[in-house]
């Protein structure tokens, strides 16, 4: 089968006296016939490309499947009079959420289950289901809960009756998909946040149970259209936190939840560049703001006087502090020190970091704990290192392992490796990579490796261990994650580095850490993946017009690819928020300097690696259209032969199928691809 060809319908942007042929714009129509029928022949073209690589496929899977423990449990978090815990059973796809009635945790095997929300029983409805947050009510007779059958932003609240398990009549509709749902102490209302035309959250309700929705009562609306709108419940339940966001300003009121009639409470008018967050501890609030401090300092101030600030722990250049966590008996505190995530506990005054182990880790506390609790549930975990909770007593400082997550089949961590690496820059900054991969992998050479970077919005790539990993290290490939900038494993000053006009930072990055990998022996341009999604894709898709050469594969899924058309228009969800991270092309600096990495623009007449690109059909993030227009491009433009396939998703979104084993199955088939093209034989 020849790979479809998609027609050509002249259409031109001009701005800043310059001109953008854009040939496949017309693939933006969803409702016209002849785009879905474009996107089937891709998919029809995929399945034929991928046919060959079927009883690969299914080994892969197969090998990942019986990575899958019988069964797994989380540990149980405290939570007023119940533990709550979520557990997974091997032959099913979603999470079973439950929990037990006892004082002590040691008493919990005697206590009978109950089963609070099993989304196996609602998948049953359809193919595709997202239940995100869950909110319960403070006497702990009902359940919140979001719920997405389409793969786009735009959620639904149910109420769950625990008592009776009946669903309540109060059913709306419109919330977005996080920080969107609080109860009030007294469990009268729930609080929510709707979503606009583009899926931006901007309208704060409230919603008095039973009544109708009609009846919802505009509480507060985010008119910036920079700006979204979340919500969030203080640690000790007696806030709910309004929260105006960009990039790179915030803004933050107070709701009493004990007075859900209240009015708002202003923290600080947002100022440009001035972000801040904010939690309740004690007669205190506490401020986390980078105000004077680029990687934040924490502060303090009555709840009777919020100008009159005093800092909590001396500022320091070395320490990103990122969160608050406070408790009855001690304030927890979460960020990053040379280059890790790490955790404090302030105690009287004093900052004591919390130690561990391994040289390489990712530490966390687990969200949804008691104010009360002198237990701090804290997850830690490596490459190596399987989710390992441990309980940190607040009154002594000790840690105790309460579970280490079970590993199907064998494991024995003596035979993998994990390394940190740091390679130079183009402009001299040294850039952390984390490494992989089963002894004796080198033993013949430079061996397989496949290559990951994100780099934007100042999120992390932190080491973690994934247990369907395994059997690909089995076979000699070795995993590396480069912690371009864009990211903030170094601090926010990492992450200012990558953005805007510093843009291109994040993909110089990774074609040095690819370059290093390549001259120190790991692997070769024959031997090596580039893998990224989302504003990662965008990552490897720039990197294969860049050094595509030194790439035998690129996988690129849900890529940002169209850079400069979706931020020239607002009518896109979710394009002004972006402004702040990208740039704003109305401004001719910003627009050229966008216009010199957008993946869609510079696709020129020359040899590219495979590509494996994949997009769903209902993303409100990145667009299908994007993928299917660059992947137009590049079959018209393109003078290899080498294998370029799309799969799009035609009933999900920007995450892809639901499900656990449906997540396994496109994951199997995409190494399928990768095993096929690098040579790789079982």
């Amino acid at each position: 089968m020849k790979p479809p060809i998609a027609k050509r319908m002249a259409h031109t942007h001009e701005l800043h006296g310059d001109v953008r042929e854009d040939d496949y714009y017309w693939l933006r129509d969803r409702n016209n016939p002849d785009v879905i029928h474009y996107l089937e022949e891709e998919n029809r073209y995929y399945d034929e490309m991928m046919l060959p690589l079927e009883e690969q496929t299914e080994r892969i899977y197969q090998s990942m499947v019986d990575r899958v423990p019988e069964s797994e449990v989380q540990v149980p978090i405290k939570h007023g009079p119940f533990f709550y815990y979520s557990r997974m059973d091997k032959n099913k796809q979603y999470p079973i959420y439950a929990r037990k009635k006892e004082e002590s945790r040691a008493l919990l095997p005697e206590v009978e289950e109950e089963v609070v929300l099993d989304l196996n029983e609602l998948a049953e409805e359809g193919d595709y289901l997202s239940v995100t947050v869950r909110r319960m009510s403070t006497d702990h007779t009902s359940l919140a809960y979001l719920e997405n059958r389409d793969g786009s932003d735009r959620y639904t609240i149910h109420v769950k009756n625990l008592e009776t398990g009946e669903l309540l009549p109060d059913r709306i509709p419109n919330v977005y998909l996080y920080g969107s749902v609080e109860w009030s102490r007294c469990g009268d209302y729930i609080f929510y946040i709707t979503v606009d035309d583009n899926q931006r959250p901007y309208r704060l309700w409230r919603h008095r149970m039973g009544s109708s929705v009609d009846h919802n009562e505009l509480v507060y609306e985010e008119n910036d259209a920079t700006f979204t709108l979340f919500i969030t419940k203080s640690q000790s339940g007696k806030f709910i936190f309004v929260q105006s966001d960009s990039t790179t300003t915030s803004e933050i009121r107070l709701l009493d939840a004990d007075s859900p009639l209240s009015s708002l409470q202003l923290v600080d008018a947002r100022r440009n560049g001035i972000k801040y967050d904010v939690e309740h501890w004690g007669e205190n609030l506490l401020i986390l703001t980078n105000e004077g401090a680029p990687n934040f300092r924490l502060l303090r101030c009555s709840l009777n006087d919020l100008q009159a600030r005093m800092e909590v722990v001396e500022y320091s250049e070395e320490r990103y502090l990122q969160a608050m966590y406070p408790f009855q008996g001690a304030l927890v505190v979460a960020g990053r020190e040379k280059g890790l995530t790490q955790i404090w506990v302030i105690q009287d005054g004093e900052m004591k970091q919390v130690n561990w182990d391994e040289p390489i880790y990712t530490v966390s506390v687990l969200s949804g704990q008691s104010y009360e609790t002198a237990e701090v549930l804290i997850k830690c975990e490596s490459l190596l290192t399987p989710k390992t909770t441990y309980g940190l007593n607040l009154l002594n400082g000790e840690k105790d392992c309460l579970q280490v997550a079970r590993v199907s089949g064998n494991y024995d961590r003596s035979l993998y490796r994990q390394e940190q690496l740091w390679v130079e820059a183009e402009d001299g900054a040294k850039v952390p990579m984390t490494v992989v991969y089963r002894n004796g992998a080198f033993d013949d050479g430079p061996a397989p490796l496949i290559l990951y970077g994100y780099g934007s919005y100042g999120s992390n790539s932190n080491p973690y261990f994934d247990p369907y990993r395994l059997p690909l290290l089995d076979k000699g490939i070795v995993f590396v994650t480069a912690q371009v900038r864009g990211g903030s494993e170094m601090g926010r000053n990492w992450y200012e580095k990558g953005k805007m006009e510093h843009k291109r930072n994040t993909f110089t990055d990774f074609i040095a850490a690819a370059e290093y990998l390549i001259n120190h022996g790991y692997t070769t341009a024959n031997q090596m993946v580039a893998r990224g999604a989302s504003a990662g894709g965008l990552l490897v898709g720039a990197v294969a017009n860049m050094a595509g050469e030194l790439f035998q594969v690129i996988v690129p899924a849900v890529p940002f690819v169209d850079v400069v058309t979706t931020m020239l228009d607002t009518t896109i969800p979710l394009t002004t928020l972006e402004w702040d991270e990208w740039g704003n092309p109305q401004n001719r600096e910003d627009y050229f300097h966008m216009k010199s990495y957008s993946p869609y623009d510079n696709v020129e007449a020359k040899d590219y690696p495979h590509l494996y690109v994949t997009t769903g059909l209902n993303d409100p993030r990145v667009a299908y259209w994007e993928p299917a227009k660059w992947v137009a491009r590049l079959r018209a433009v393109k003078t290899d032969n080498n294998t370029l396939v799309l799969k799009t998703n035609m009933g999900a979104g920007h995450f892809g199928a639901s499900g656990r084993f449906n997540h396994l199955k496109e994951a199997a088939a995409c190494y399928a691809f990768i095993f096929d093209k690098l040579g790789i034989t079982e």
